[in-house]
């Protein structure tokens, strides 16, 4: 297929959430239902049975989380802004924060269990005339359970649209220059609510099986990276651990609530508590940081602090630009 058009799609990737409380059962279903995460039972047939059960079990208190948070998730709302910013930047209106109907790119946002689904968005963009699309995960490190979920859903949609669309994809960006810059930026920012205290740096990253990490899932090696590209940047060394565990299996350690408890007692008073796995602001930041570590942190004598999400930083915006731009895509128009 000729990879030229009037204009190109860029799919943001993200995992939605539920945006009232009436829809965190089926989200949680949709989350269960992917056996390329995780496999409940030896049969694709039992899957739907055993994460039925778990849903109903896990339902209240995922209900109770989403509450203590304004009654759902921004997640969806965050990553409509973030594609705004991009298009503007993209397109050239900096300024304008808003696409402009003649601009050379398109961004939309595609959720892996929410909405707005692959399939709709895809539906968009061949309304729209796009035969061009990139796909641009949210996630700066790959893993299977994310990056690799999002991106084998996006090109099942695809195979319904047959070759309307030449298509290319990002998997990973753990180094991008502007996103650590953001990073920086953030974590400074944060660590000024000390002043002149001391205080231990500390990167929260949601954690994945052990499992994942022997078949070869590259996760733990990308956070690793932009840590070691952090800590060049800061001066300074942190220190890693593991949030949002769920289920028996084994899981990356030390668990965050461990790493504090480590903490205190080493005597520590201070801590950054930085979410290195999010860019956005969602429930595992705004709940279980905010709320439940907080609290955890404050029984242990410990004054936990975490730093402004990314949301829609100008340097993580400028990342995404630079990654879709580093793609080199042309349009008809470009050659008029």
């Amino acid at each position: 297929m000729n990879d030229k058009g009037s204009k190109i799609g860029v799919v943001l990737l993200n995992m939605g959430g539920p945006e009232n409380l009436d829809e965190v059962e089926p989200f949680l279903r949709n989350l269960f239902n992917d056996r390329e995460i995780i496999r409940l039972g030896p049969f694709p047939w039992l899957q739907k049975l055993i994460a039925g059960r778990i849903v109903k079990k896990r339902a209240p208190k995922s209900r109770e989380a989403y509450r203590r948070i304004g009654g759902g998730s921004p997640l969806a709302r965050i990553s409509a802004e973030q594609g705004r910013a991009l298009a503007a930047l993209l397109n050239g209106d900096e300024d304008g924060g808003h696409e402009a109907a003649d601009g050379k790119y398109m961004v939309r946002c595609a959720m892996r269990y929410w909405h707005p689904r692959a399939d709709e968005t895809l539906a968009e963009f061949r309304q729209a005339g796009v035969r061009q699309l990139l796909a641009l995960p949210l996630y700066p490190h790959f893993s299977r359970a994310t990056t690799g979920s999002s991106l084998n859903d996006l090109r099942r949609a695809l195979a319904a649209h047959d070759d309307f669309f030449s298509y290319r994809e990002i998997n990973a960006w753990p180094e991008q220059p502007d996103y650590l810059a953001a990073l920086s930026e953030t974590i400074e920012q944060g660590a000024t609510v000390f002043g002149t205290e001391e205080y231990t740096l500390v990167y929260s990253a949601h954690s994945l099986p052990v499992s994942f990490i022997q078949a070869g899932d590259p996760y733990l090696e990308h956070i690793k990276r932009t840590i070691a590209g952090l800590e060049a940047r800061l001066g300074r060394a942190g220190e890693l651990c593991f949030q949002s565990r769920s289920g028996p299996v084994r899981w990356l350690s030390p668990s965050t609530p461990e790493m504090l408890e480590q903490l205190a007692g080493r005597g520590v008073k201070n801590v950054l508590l930085v979410p290195i796995s999010f860019i956005s602001d969602h429930v595992e930041t705004l709940d279980e940081i905010d709320h439940q570590y907080h609290e955890l942190a404050h029984n242990l004598g410990i004054r936990l602090v975490r730093p402004p999400a990314l949301n829609t930083h100008p340097r993580l915006i400028a990342a995404l630009a630079a990654l879709v731009k580093k793609e080199g895509f042309t349009t008809d128009r470009d050659h008029t």
